[in-house]
């Protein structure tokens, strides 16, 4: 009796253990995730910037343009990335991993290039 207990006990944890660190089929995965998430914060970044010295520029519309774009670049829409921003907000643990990351990432990006969203993205005037 106490090896069938052991046994049981033993599958229900490895099971729990598997769904949590399973990424559901409708989530983008965290290495995709964390880029998409990076290109996304330098678009604001520069709309907000940039862009808003110049007068012309609406920034909401000229944002939501660049953000489109980088959906388009990762082949994401954005209903599934809004879906997955949720999920690892919920995640804790899985969102402080992307962002650690991403704090790295950007150290080593701004002492080598100053901004990587220019390279990835086409010039906000020739988007329709």
């Amino acid at each position: 009796m106490k090896n069938i207990c052991i046994v049981a006990i033993a599958i229900i944890l490895s099971l729990l253990s598997c769904s949590k660190s399973k990424i559901p089929s409708d989530i983008i995965p965290p290495e995709k995730m964390q880029a998409v998430l990076w290109d996304y914060i330098q678009a604001d970044v520069y709309a907000n910037e940039y862009l808003k010295k110049d007068s012309s520029k609406n920034i909401e519309i000229e944002n939501a343009r660049l953000q489109i774009q980088i959906f388009q670049l990762h082949k994401v829409s954005k209903e599934k990335f809004y879906k997955s921003y949720k999920y690892y907000l919920n995640n804790e643990l899985l969102m402080k991993g992307m962002m650690d990351t991403m704090m790295v990432r950007q150290k080593k990006v701004y002492k080598s290039t100053g901004d990587s969203i220019r390279q990835k993205l086409k010039d906000p005037k020739t988007i329709e």
